[in-house]
């Protein structure tokens, strides 16, 4: 063992490493498919570490508030390390590199420290890494070499992933990519009390309080199981949110079906549906009436109807898939004819919305029974061949997790897909969090969307497992005839009225490239946009405020990918709601008196925004 020292020639100590480490590490002789696949659930409980690590964070309280997955994380780096050792003359190459080049930025920082002292102009570092915004991570040479050391450790440790890869699949490197990333975002020094300035300093503004108010935060949250994102005090339905006019009117087990009163003389005479995702509760959409998408609708002369979800409990077990097609945009088309008086409705799907508007409608062509008119899908998946870091959440093992867990509860905890969203944007949406609320003791901040954002809703088993299993699992929307509604085998392709699809461009939950995708599903002239930001900004984005901008490419029918549509796309600067919006006024009839609120049929139950959207 001791010939094995420093001054040993490179190509020999690599050998010496492989041969020696072989006999005692089996793991060696796997091939990297092989290795990859060392990740299973049920390898945490025959590896020791993994073991270790899998029952001290379930025994620890944090772990209901910050809900990353350590042993995932440990796999990960596990594999990793396996990688490279696989070439451990290029591993320790890389690691000599990596010390020289964290040595030089310590250097540089010192050297800038000292210039400063001596009144020599510095040039500072343009970080754009809102995480280091206090002047420290610049001025004080311990924390701009902590930083520096940080990133550059961060950027090893995923360039390693990269260039490690081998001939693992797709999937298992896009699961290794993501828990690095999340151990990477989780070891960031400024979210430690000891290694972060900022919360130093207000430790001694405060005389130590916030200390104080940050442990009484943290077991607050620990208290309720879950990490608080907003002020959930600040805001409530119907009376700073979802306050845009309207009457519920119509009711049943699985909707409320809001009608809103016209603010305008005249308006559409093709009236329009929005399905919001069943997932989230409605008012997204509808906002403060800054951010109002339905109040803005409204003010352009359209008919609105808006479906509120149910938030079912244990007693809904049995819902089905089909239920909520017929319980949902069937009962409110119907619904919304009797009180308009037009034969034809507009529809609009947002994310999980549109999925089931694309089954609804292929189903209504399989029967020869469909009225509805020209349709919208805002950032909504029909081809599940590729969506993004979701596809880490999902597969056979832990959809049978959660299936097992529903069956116990009879519905899927909103936790669940909660903790899912957050960990895809975890530095925005848990990070930051912990430190405003724990290190620096201060309240979170009151925001309408994070507001929303924690306002979660629960899933029907039954329900859960059909879309799990025929979209991200099995992908069977794709395939003509795959799915069946009521026994009655559907096809996309069938669907032939007009189509406007909306993808934006940083969606960590429905990427933008499969967004496009339902331009090659349907039959029907599709214009396909893309707005920039993510799965919420980019779709809340009222023209009022002036910012976003957007893609449109009007000789689409000519890309057979969603590469070669953009490569001939226009940017407009602002909201793509302007550009819908004159889309929709061309297919939505001329102008006329506005319908009454309800009908003999359907009155005016209650005022909007209901009682559904209060369901905790």
């Amino acid at each position: 063992m001791s010939e094995a020292g420093p001054t040993m020639p490179f190509d020999m100590w690599s050998e010496w490493f492989k041969n020696n480490m072989q006999e005692g590490a089996p793991w060696m002789m796997l091939s990297p498919g092989e290795e990859a696949h060392v990740k299973t659930k049920a390898s945490s409980g025959k590896d020791p570490l993994l073991s270790v690590v899998e029952k001290a964070w379930e025994a620890n309280p944090l772990q209901s508030v910050l809900p990353i997955n350590w042993v995932e994380i440990t796999r990960s780096l596990q594999t990793l390390w396996m990688r490279e050792m696989r070439d451990p003359a290029r591993a320790t190459e890389r690691a000599m590199d990596y010390n020289m080049r964290a040595w030089s930025a310590a250097m540089e920082s010192w050297n800038k420290t000292v210039s400063r002292l001596w009144g020599i102009p510095v040039e500072e570092d343009e970080g754009s890494d809102s995480r280091f915004s206090a002047p420290e991570w610049e001025t004080n040479p311990y924390y701009h070499t902590l930083k520096e050391t940080y990133n550059l450790a961060s950027e090893y440790l995923l360039a390693e992933a990269e260039e490690t890869d081998g001939d693992v699949g797709t999937e298992e490197q896009r699961r290794l990519r993501f828990h690095l990333k999340q151990f990477v975002d989780a070891m960031a020094p400024v979210n430690f009390l000891l290694t972060n300035p900022a919360a130093l300093r207000r430790v001694v503004e405060t005389g130590g309080a916030s200390v104080a108010e940050g442990t009484r935060n943290l077991l607050s949250d620990v208290q309720e199981g879950k990490l608080t994102m907003t002020d959930i005090n600040a805001f409530e339905p119907g009376e700073n949110l979802a306050i845009t006019p309207g009457k519920v009117v119509y009711r049943n087990e699985l909707i409320e079906l809001i009608q809103y009163e016209p603010q305008t003389e005249k308006v559409h005479e093709i009236p329009m549906v929005w399905m919001p995702p069943w997932i989230n509760k409605y008012y997204i959409l509808d906002m403060q009436p800054k951010n109002s998408f339905v109040k803005y609708m409204v003010e352009q002369g359209y008919t609105l109807f808006v479906v509120s979800w149910k938030n079912p409990d244990a007693s809904m077990d049995e819902t089905t898939f089909e239920d909520y097609m017929h319980k949902g945009p069937l009962a409110a088309a119907e619904v919304v004819r009797d009180i308009t008086g037009s034969e034809t409705v507009n529809p609009m799907g947002y994310c999980i919305g549109g999925t089931l508007l694309a089954m609804t409608l292929a189903y209504l062509e399989a029967k020869g029974e469909n009225k509805f008119g020209p349709a919208t899908f805002m950032v909504s998946l029909q081809d599940f061949s590729e969506v993004g870091d979701t596809s880490v959440f999902v597969d056979d093992e832990q959809i049978d997790f959660m299936e097992r867990q529903m069956l116990e509860r009879g519905y899927l905890d909103s936790s669940s897909l909660y903790n899912m969203f957050n960990l895809l944007r975890s530095n925005d949406l848990i990070w930051s969090n912990v430190v405003n609320n724990y290190l620096m003791g201060q309240k979170p901040p009151s925001f309408d969307l994070l507001y929303w954002n924690s306002d979660n809703t629960r899933m029907t088993r039954n329900a859960h497992s059909f879309y799990m299993r025929n979209t991200y699992l099995e992908n069977n929307l794709v395939e003509p005839g795959k799915v069946k509604l009521d026994d009655v085998p559907i096809d996309l392709s069938r669907i032939k009225q007009d189509v406007y699809a909306v993808g934006a461009e940083k969606d960590h939950i429905v990427p933008w490239k499969s967004a496009w995708r339902i331009s090659q599903l349907v039959s029907g002239n599709t214009r396909f946009i893309m707005a920039n930001s993510g799965h919420i900004a980019g779709i809340i984005n009222h023209p009022g405020k002036g910012k976003g901008n957007f893609w449109t490419n009007d000789a689409a029918e000519k890309a057979n990918t969603p590469e070669e549509w953009f490569e001939t796309t226009e940017k407009h600067e602002g909201s793509w709601w302007t550009d819908w919006a004159k889309w929709l006024s061309e297919r939505s009839g001329k102008k006329k008196d506005p319908p009454k609120m309800g009908s003999e049929k359907h009155p005016p139950l209650e005022d909007a925004p209901g009682t559904y959207v209060k369901e905790r």
